[in-house]
């Protein structure tokens, strides 16, 4: 019998947006965004980091963090524009993640707070080192990204089933 494979899950926070005078989905990017998001691509590439899938908020913001991340990355995954990531609850991301296919290995979801950072929270039933208290101290910020592991099925992640190995910040 063999063992459940190890799969990862990448959560990325939409780069620093403008409050610009439009609908929020339609927020642009700020400067500081456009700077910090191709930093959280070379962030990602330097770790090893090349998911399989991301799913990304269809929101203006997030998208363009997106398109400034992965041009840092390797190889672009494949990449699918979920609108039940925008203003999704803890639930409703747990219900993305869930309808993963199992032939993805490593899953990144480019996403906003508080969802993004309640997702990783949620997830992480342990953590090495202080990385979980520094995560929940710092209120995972813009460009931030958290790295889970867990083992099985994308179906069976649920709360605490996830190991929170990496978080990063652009000005941490």
């Amino acid at each position: 019998m063999s063992a459940e494979p190890t799969r990862r899950i990448v959560l990325l926070r939409h780069a620093k947006a403008e409050w610009a005078d439009v609908d929020d989905h339609e927020r642009p990017l700020a400067d500081r965004g456009r700077k910090d998001a191709p930093v959280a691509g070379r962030w990602l590439a330097g770790s090893g980091i090349v998911p399989d899938l991301a799913l990304c908020s269809t929101a203006a913001r997030t998208r363009e963090t997106w398109k400034l991340a992965v041009a840092e990355l390797p190889q672009r995954p494949r990449t699918v524009y979920e609108d039940r990531l925008y203003e999704a609850s803890l639930g409703e991301l747990i219900a993305v993640v869930n309808e993963t296919s199992d032939e993805v290995g490593d899953l990144l979801l480019i996403g906003h707070n508080p969802g993004t950072h309640a997702l990783a929270d949620a997830l992480a039933g342990e953590s090495e080192g202080d990385l979980l208290p520094r995560m929940n101290r710092s209120g995972f910020p813009t460009s931030a990204i958290a790295v889970l592991t867990f083992s099985g099925s994308w179906k069976s992640v649920e709360h605490g089933v996830g190991r929170l190995v990496a978080f990063w910040s652009p000005h941490a």
